[in-house]
């Protein structure tokens, strides 16, 4: 008779009424990382939130581990790729503060445009001030940075309260904006010169990461409220900072920082014009009950042989299926992130085409490709157990066709990417068990994916290199890598170069003036 599946639950979480009759839950929270090392060999799950640190020394003790639930939404405590090595599946319940971060948002929207803080400090300090004006929230424009799961639910919100929701997010089709009732601006800056009130909801990301600036923040008409909930560093502090002492802004809230907590000397945290919380979003008696009611059942159905829901890292691929595809799903992937950072936003759609004989169906491939992409610009990272789905409901429609060779590679795949623009192709192979980008957008170039890329479409005149390598040689950025393709019939060609580091965006705007030579120019971030 098979033992009933043990699971370990080592931090404090409410896991609720519900039980699992084939599986045993051992409630141990603070348990020690010593007795947890000697006892850890005993069960078949593990369940935790952020104080245990699920390294390669405890996964190398659970000789019986098979899957790890993380209460909440990081797993920045659980060594991923070693789980992933030993098979472990890491699971985690994203959705559960969903509802809680999105009244949060709305919470500091009120706090804010009233001047809760100002008179909390005044009342506290003995004073009584009757003559602060606040504003209504009522009839006011809300600018939403990011409409994924908490953006479109602040929008769902401010439709009730009676604002008139607006977003930007290149990754969202406008049909899912009509569906979440919120009018999909193409241009940050559009939507940001008609918002009385901009909230972000964007994971931090190279691209995120201090995107409301100087120039955003001026673009916010005067008197406008900025609105972080999501992660720090998506608004610049010292430009909002500065927004706030030229009067420019009215007020801000703020749930996060880039440095936590901040120092006491930080200047945001002196001003009675913003309200702050620490790091809050998820912290509700019901968003807590959630997450562990949430995690213990998924943990529980994955012992039981379901992984439909929450899974970070599984593969949901047979053993036989990675060892024939492996090197081609590597190759998705990669030509994914590729797509995700050289097509026009928003993409509508993906086509993937294989061509050649592959030693299985190579469906895997699509799945690859739309992992590839979504990892871009998500928080929680998609699995191959998800990324279809999370396509589909963002919009994005991703095909898979296969035919017989017709290049010069006996396998290879190319991904076609439509959006709001022309239409992007990336086509990759694999050359001794490694991907290879063969050509991108028409131009036949073979590319080692790795690191920092630039890509430059170039007229076909004496110089071009010269020109861009004296610019970045200048800035101090080094050029570990160039490739060239064939010059077209239309006196364009492309070369592509590998960087140790990303060029700060000055330096990318002098190449872009280098109108003589350079056609276009794009990064990719690998």
């Amino acid at each position: 008779m098979r033992a009933v599946p043990r699971i370990l639950v080592t931090d404090a979480i409410n896991l609720g009424d519900a039980r699992y009759p084939d599986v045993e839950v051992v409630d141990r929270p603070g348990i020690s990382r010593a007795e947890l090392l000697d006892v850890i060999e005993e069960y078949d799950g593990l369940i935790t939130r952020s104080r245990t640190q699920v390294d390669e020394a405890l996964l190398r003790a659970a000789k019986r581990l098979r899957v790890i639930g993380r209460g909440g939404v990081g797993v920045d405590n659980i060594d991923l790729d070693a789980a992933s090595r030993r098979g472990i599946v890491v699971l985690n319940a994203p959705e559960a503060n969903t509802t809680s971060a999105a009244e949060l948002a709305i919470a500091l929207m009120f706090a804010a445009a009233r001047g809760v803080a100002r008179s909390d400090h005044i009342i506290r300090g003995g004073g009584w001030d009757r003559s602060y004006l606040g504003r209504e929230l009522t009839g006011a424009r809300l600018g939403i940075v990011g409409l994924g799961r908490i953006g479109s639910e602040v929008a769902q919100r401010a439709l009730g309260l009676g604002m008139t929701p607006m977003a930007f997010d290149p990754y969202v089709t406008r049909e899912r904006a009509d569906v979440v009732g919120v009018a999909l601006f193409d241009r940050l800056d559009a939507m940001l010169e008609r918002s009385d009130v901009v909230t972000v909801h964007t994971p931090l990301t190279d691209e995120t990461r201090g995107m409301i600036g100087v120039s955003e923040l001026a673009t916010l008409p005067r008197g406008a409220i900025v609105i972080n909930a999501a992660r720090g560093g998506i608004v610049a502090e010292d430009a909002l900072l500065a927004a706030l002492e030229a009067g420019h802004l009215r007020a801000a809230g703020i749930d996060v920082f880039v440095d936590e907590p901040p120092a006491p000397g930080h200047p945001l945290v002196g001003r009675d014009d913003v309200v702050m919380t620490a790091h809050l979003g998820a912290n509700t008696v019901e968003a807590q009950a959630r997450v562990g009611k949430e995690i213990l059942e998924r943990t529980a159905l994955a012992l039981l042989g379901d992984l439909s829901r929450g899974a970070v890292n599984a593969p949901a691929l047979a053993p036989d299926v990675v060892k024939a595809l492996g090197p081609y799903l590597e190759l998705g992937e990669v030509l994914g992130r590729m797509a995700a950072q050289l097509a026009p936003a928003p993409v509508r759609s993906i086509d993937v085409r294989c061509e050649g004989s592959f030693a299985l169906p190579p469906a895997p491939i699509q799945v690859a490709v739309a992992k590839g992409f979504l990892e871009s610009f998500l928080d929680e990272p998609p699995n191959y157990i998800n990324a279809l789905a999370i396509a589909r409901e963002r919009g994005v429609r991703i095909d898979i066709t296969e035919t017989s060779a017709t290049g010069v590679y006996r396998q290879q795949v190319g991904v076609t990417v439509s959006g709001a623009g022309p239409t992007s192709e990336i086509v990759g192979t694999v050359l001794g068990e490694h991907p290879r980008i063969v050509a991108v957008d028409g131009f036949p170039i073979e590319i080692r994916p790795e690191g920092t890329m630039l890509l430059c479409t170039n007229y076909d005149r004496p110089g071009a290199i010269g020109k861009v390598g004296t610019v970045l040689g200048d800035a101090g950025v080094n050029i570990s890598g160039l490739q060239l393709s064939r010059v077209g019939d239309d006196g364009l060609a492309m070369f592509a170069l590998t960087l140790d580091q990303v060029p700060p965006e000055p330096v990318l705007d002098l190449l872009r003036g280098l109108s003589d030579v350079i056609h276009d120019l794009r990064t990719v971030r690998l």
